[in-house]
Formats: C-alpha cells, sequence, structure tokens
C-alpha cells in the first residue's frame, strides 16, 4: 500500500507542498494504522471542487480518506491523504496523465 496524496494544482509551490505536508501529518496523527513510511505518492488536483469530488469517489468506495483545511483561507479543504494500492486513481485515469506527462514509471 502506497500514501497517496492528492493536493490542489491552484495553488503556489510552496503552498502546495505545505499543504501535501499538512495533509500526511494529519494521516499520521489520526489514521496512521498500515503505512510503515514507505512509498509516497503525490498527486495535482485542479481545484479545490474537483478535490471535494475525490473525497466523495473514496467515499462512495469506502476508502478512507482524511483532508486538510487551511484556517488561512477560509478552511478551503487544499490536500487529502489515502492509504491505497492505487487501482483507484489508475481507474480514473490520474496516474496515467502523471506517467505520460513526466515518463515516471510508478511501479503498478
Amino acid at each position: 500500500m502506497k500514501l497517496y496524496v492528492l493536493v490542489r494544482k491552484d495553488l503556489s509551490r510552496s503552498q502546495q507542498a505545505v499543504q501535501a505536508g499538512h495533509a500526511v501529518a494529519e494521516y499520521l496523527l489520526h489514521v496512521q494504522h498500515n503505512w510503515d513510511n514507505g512509498t509516497l505518492i503525490y498527486l495535482g488536483i485542479k481545484n479545490e471542487k474537483r478535490l471535494i469530488n475525490w473525497t466523495k469517489k473514496l467515499t462512495r468506495k469506502d476508502i478512507k480518506w482524511i483532508g486538510f483545511r487551511e484556517p488561512d483561507i477560509g478552511n478551503q479543504l487544499t490536500a487529502i491523504s489515502v492509504l491505497s494500492d492505487g487501482e483507484i486513481f489508475k481507474s480514473e485515469r490520474l496516474l496515467w496523465g502523471c506517467v505520460a506527462k513526466y515518463g515516471l514509471a510508478m511501479g503498478f
């Protein structure tokens, strides 16, 4: 299992890094069941609306996730963390975009 962090791309690069870090910290504080500090994968999501849509998809599939809401920008949802085998992201072609754009071997 890998820890996936979905973070908004409409934030600055530095905000993305900080918000992703907050989402990982939330996961470790509140969930931390099966992740052994192994593989960590960051995925960019267009905006808050799309990120909220992802939370709904994950919830419908009974996949646990935890998010971070940034108080400095009106408690907007900025990033979420989810422990997954990655199938949901491949089926939604979210990982395919990473592989196609960057030529990354994701190891699936």
